[in-house]
Protein backbone atom coordinates (compact mmCIF):
# COMPACT_ATOMS: atom_id res chain seq x y z
CA UNK A 1 0.00 0.00 0.00
CA UNK A 2 1.32 3.65 -0.77
CA UNK A 3 0.24 4.68 2.80
CA UNK A 4 0.99 2.50 6.57
CA UNK A 5 -1.87 1.02 8.50
CA UNK A 6 -0.72 1.85 12.15
CA UNK A 7 -2.07 2.99 15.48
CA UNK A 8 -1.63 6.81 15.26
CA UNK A 9 0.32 8.39 18.28
CA UNK A 10 1.37 5.11 19.67
CA UNK A 11 4.10 6.55 21.86
CA UNK A 12 1.89 9.12 23.20
CA UNK A 13 -0.78 6.17 23.97
CA UNK A 14 2.55 4.21 26.18
CA UNK A 15 3.24 7.31 27.76
CA UNK A 16 -0.50 7.44 29.02
CA UNK A 17 -0.61 4.47 30.41
CA UNK A 18 -2.53 2.43 27.39
CA UNK A 19 1.33 0.37 27.18
CA UNK A 20 -0.51 -2.99 25.95
CA UNK A 21 -2.93 -1.35 23.41
CA UNK A 22 0.81 0.45 21.99
CA UNK A 23 2.63 -2.62 22.31
CA UNK A 24 0.00 -4.94 20.23
CA UNK A 25 -0.33 -2.24 17.67
CA UNK A 26 3.19 -0.84 17.54
CA UNK A 27 4.41 1.18 14.68
CA UNK A 28 2.05 -0.84 12.06
CA UNK A 29 2.74 -3.25 9.74
CA UNK A 30 6.32 -4.25 8.44
CA UNK A 31 6.84 -4.35 4.45
CA UNK A 32 6.29 -7.58 2.77
CA UNK A 33 8.63 -8.90 -0.08
CA UNK A 34 6.22 -7.18 -2.89
CA UNK A 35 3.74 -8.76 -5.48
CA UNK A 36 4.18 -12.85 -5.20
CA UNK A 37 2.47 -15.08 -7.86
CA UNK A 38 1.01 -17.97 -5.88
CA UNK A 39 0.57 -21.28 -7.99
CA UNK A 40 -2.87 -22.75 -7.54
CA UNK A 41 -2.45 -26.04 -9.21
CA UNK A 42 -4.90 -26.93 -11.95
CA UNK A 43 -6.05 -23.09 -11.39
CA UNK A 44 -2.90 -21.72 -12.76
CA UNK A 45 -0.72 -19.12 -11.25
CA UNK A 46 -2.72 -16.50 -9.23
CA UNK A 47 -1.33 -12.71 -8.23
CA UNK A 48 -3.18 -11.94 -4.99
CA UNK A 49 -4.04 -7.93 -4.75
CA UNK A 50 -5.75 -7.61 -1.14
CA UNK A 51 -8.25 -4.83 -1.31
CA UNK A 52 -6.81 -1.15 -3.04
CA UNK A 53 -3.76 -3.09 -4.62
CA UNK A 54 -5.85 -3.73 -7.47
CA UNK A 55 -6.30 0.08 -8.18
CA UNK A 56 -2.46 0.64 -8.94
CA UNK A 57 -0.91 -0.76 -12.10
CA UNK A 58 2.52 -0.80 -10.92
CA UNK A 59 1.71 -3.01 -8.13
CA UNK A 60 -0.02 -5.38 -10.56
CA UNK A 61 3.08 -5.30 -12.93
CA UNK A 62 5.39 -5.69 -10.43
CA UNK A 63 5.33 -9.72 -10.07
CA UNK A 64 8.18 -11.79 -10.56
CA UNK A 65 6.54 -13.52 -13.40
CA UNK A 66 3.19 -13.45 -15.56
CA UNK A 67 0.65 -15.05 -13.65
CA UNK A 68 -2.15 -16.56 -15.75
CA UNK A 69 -5.20 -14.55 -13.19
CA UNK A 70 -5.48 -12.33 -10.86
CA UNK A 71 -7.04 -13.03 -7.47
CA UNK A 72 -8.61 -9.65 -5.46
CA UNK A 73 -9.89 -10.02 -2.29
CA UNK A 74 -11.27 -6.87 -0.56
CA UNK A 75 -13.23 -5.46 1.99
CA UNK A 76 -15.32 -3.06 0.50
CA UNK A 77 -18.17 -2.54 3.12
CA UNK A 78 -16.03 1.14 4.00
CA UNK A 79 -16.79 2.55 1.35
CA UNK A 80 -20.73 2.23 1.93
CA UNK A 81 -23.71 1.66 -0.65
CA UNK A 82 -22.50 4.91 -2.97
CA UNK A 83 -20.48 4.86 -5.84
CA UNK A 84 -17.17 3.72 -3.85
CA UNK A 85 -17.94 -0.39 -4.46
CA UNK A 86 -18.81 0.58 -8.82
CA UNK A 87 -15.36 2.78 -9.05
CA UNK A 88 -13.45 -0.05 -7.29
CA UNK A 89 -15.11 -2.67 -9.43
CA UNK A 90 -13.92 -0.49 -12.23
CA UNK A 91 -10.38 0.25 -11.33
CA UNK A 92 -9.84 -3.94 -11.38
CA UNK A 93 -11.51 -4.36 -14.58
CA UNK A 94 -8.69 -1.79 -16.01
CA UNK A 95 -5.84 -3.91 -14.45
CA UNK A 96 -7.28 -6.94 -16.11
CA UNK A 97 -7.35 -4.65 -19.24
CA UNK A 98 -3.94 -3.49 -19.14
CA UNK A 99 -2.48 -6.80 -18.29
CA UNK A 100 -4.64 -9.14 -20.56
CA UNK A 101 -5.25 -11.27 -17.37
CA UNK A 102 -9.14 -12.34 -16.30
CA UNK A 103 -9.74 -11.54 -12.33
CA UNK A 104 -11.20 -13.54 -9.75
CA UNK A 105 -12.44 -10.78 -7.49
CA UNK A 106 -14.45 -11.53 -3.94
CA UNK A 107 -15.74 -8.39 -1.99
CA UNK A 108 -17.49 -8.91 1.34
CA UNK A 109 -20.22 -6.44 0.64
CA UNK A 110 -19.92 -6.60 -3.31
CA UNK A 111 -19.17 -6.40 -5.76
CA UNK A 112 -17.54 -10.15 -6.37
CA UNK A 113 -17.42 -10.72 -10.29
CA UNK A 114 -15.51 -12.64 -12.52
CA UNK A 115 -13.90 -10.34 -15.01
CA UNK A 116 -12.30 -11.52 -18.28
CA UNK A 117 -9.15 -10.39 -19.59
CA UNK A 118 -11.18 -7.76 -22.11
CA UNK A 119 -12.75 -6.30 -18.51
CA UNK A 120 -15.82 -7.57 -18.82
CA UNK A 121 -18.10 -8.61 -16.20
CA UNK A 122 -18.80 -12.29 -16.90
CA UNK A 123 -20.16 -13.07 -13.61
CA UNK A 124 -20.77 -11.18 -10.64
CA UNK A 125 -23.01 -10.74 -7.31
CA UNK A 126 -24.42 -7.45 -6.51
CA UNK A 127 -23.69 -5.01 -3.80
CA UNK A 128 -24.59 -5.88 -0.33
CA UNK A 129 -26.07 -9.64 -1.55
CA UNK A 130 -24.82 -13.10 0.27
CA UNK A 131 -23.83 -15.49 -2.05
CA UNK A 132 -21.18 -16.71 -4.62
CA UNK A 133 -19.96 -16.53 -7.93
CA UNK A 134 -19.73 -19.57 -9.96
CA UNK A 135 -18.15 -19.14 -13.17
CA UNK A 136 -15.32 -20.36 -15.47
CA UNK A 137 -12.01 -19.00 -15.24
CA UNK A 138 -11.06 -17.24 -18.76
CA UNK A 139 -8.17 -18.19 -20.36
CA UNK A 140 -5.72 -15.11 -20.47
CA UNK A 141 -4.58 -13.48 -23.59
CA UNK A 142 -1.10 -13.15 -24.59
CA UNK A 143 1.10 -9.99 -22.84
CA UNK A 144 -0.63 -6.57 -23.70
CA UNK A 145 2.12 -3.57 -24.60
CA UNK A 146 1.15 -2.43 -21.45
CA UNK A 147 2.23 -5.18 -19.68
CA UNK A 148 5.56 -5.64 -21.54
CA UNK A 149 6.43 -1.41 -21.53
CA UNK A 150 4.30 -0.13 -18.54
CA UNK A 151 4.46 3.31 -18.86
CA UNK A 152 7.41 3.92 -20.65
CA UNK A 153 5.67 5.00 -23.95
CA UNK A 154 3.55 7.67 -22.36
CA UNK A 155 6.11 9.23 -20.28
CA UNK A 156 8.68 9.19 -23.34
CA UNK A 157 5.75 10.85 -25.41
CA UNK A 158 5.08 13.73 -22.91
CA UNK A 159 8.87 14.54 -22.59
CA UNK A 160 9.29 14.74 -26.41
CA UNK A 161 5.92 17.06 -26.39
CA UNK A 162 7.77 18.94 -23.62
CA UNK A 163 10.52 19.69 -25.00
CA UNK A 164 8.96 20.26 -28.20
CA UNK A 165 6.89 22.75 -26.10
CA UNK A 166 9.71 24.31 -25.02
CA UNK A 167 11.34 24.74 -27.94
CA UNK A 168 8.93 26.78 -29.94
CA UNK A 169 8.39 29.01 -27.57
CA UNK A 170 12.12 29.79 -27.03
CA UNK A 171 11.94 30.19 -31.25
CA UNK A 172 8.66 32.35 -31.38
CA UNK A 173 10.09 34.47 -28.62
CA UNK A 174 13.07 34.57 -30.55
CA UNK A 175 11.48 35.71 -34.11
CA UNK A 176 8.78 38.18 -32.19
CA UNK A 177 12.15 40.29 -30.81
CA UNK A 178 12.80 40.51 -34.29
Amino acid sequence: MPFGEYLPLAPLMERLGLRGLAENFGSGFGAGPGPQVLDLGELGKALPLICYEAVFAHDVSGAPTRPDFLMQVTNDAWFGAGKGPLQHLAQARMRSIEQGLPMARAANTGISAMIGPKGQVLASLPLNQAGHVDARLPVPLPPTLYSRTGDFPVTLTLLVLLVLTGGLKRRKGTLSRR
